[in-house]
């Protein structure tokens, strides 16, 4: 837990030399000045290949825009931690009735790039809002994180540029999930914006067949 707070923290201070150096980008910049109050939330669940996914924000909301740009393409702190806000807030009341009706184990984990995009981008950026959640979703008193227990076993083109068939072909198959981190617990698994849900679906059908019960939420729907 200390080692994701010190990664964190590493980013912060990094952040802060560059902005010095090279002035932030206009939407990191607006985000900044923006507090939790200023991020409208809408959460609402919709049912799409198969799976039901739970979102939390409207894409086409300028400050959910900005927020999610500045975190996915600038891996602002700001931006990170203000997501986590939303996301623990919704996450407690979610966990808390699950554990009503199950003593499944709950893991949080993050939709994730392939190895290639991810040294390309420098981060995960909803790896980034996982690592900014307080410590309680981390040590195990209320979720684990396991961000290793799924992998992108081949590169896929960015969703953003391809239609609705493409975006199904194009993750089909690409995910993998390990059985000893997963079986039997209930994953929640996270991703920052879905638009047809293809991605969230596919990542889904490797946790189920691991064995694990799945619950889907991304930050904001497009």
């Amino acid at each position: 837990m200390w080692h994701n707070y010190n990664i964190m923290g590493m980013f912060s201070i990094f952040e802060y030399v560059f902005d010095i150096i090279l002035p932030p980008r206009a939407r990191t910049a607006r985000t900044k000045a923006r507090t939790l109050e200023a991020i409208p939330l809408s959460p609402m669940s919709h049912d799409t290949l198969g799976v039901r996914i739970t979102t939390l924000m409207e894409y086409q909301n300028i400050a959910v825009e900005d927020l999610i740009r500045s975190l996915k393409y600038d891996g602002s702190s700001h931006a990170a931690n203000l997501a986590a806000s939303v996301l623990a807030d919704y996450l407690r009341e979610e966990i808390s009735s699950s554990r009503t009706f199950s003593a499944r184990k709950i893991i949080l984990v993050p939709i994730p790039l392939h190895k290639s995009r991810e040294r390309e981008r420098g981060w995960n950026q909803i790896e980034l809002v996982l690592q900014a959640l307080p410590q309680e979703f981390h040590n195990g008193s209320l979720t684990t994180f396991a961000p290793n227990a799924l992998v992108r076993s081949r590169p896929t083109q960015p969703q953003t540029r391809l239609s609705r068939s493409e975006r199904l072909s194009n993750v089909a198959g690409a995910f993998v999930s390990d059985k000893s981190l997963i079986c039997d617990a209930h994953v929640f698994l996270i991703d920052d914006v879905t638009t047809t849900g293809a991605t969230l679906a596919n990542a889904t059908t490797a946790l189920r067949r691991a064995g694990a019960k799945v619950t889907l939420i991304a930050l904001a729907r497009a």
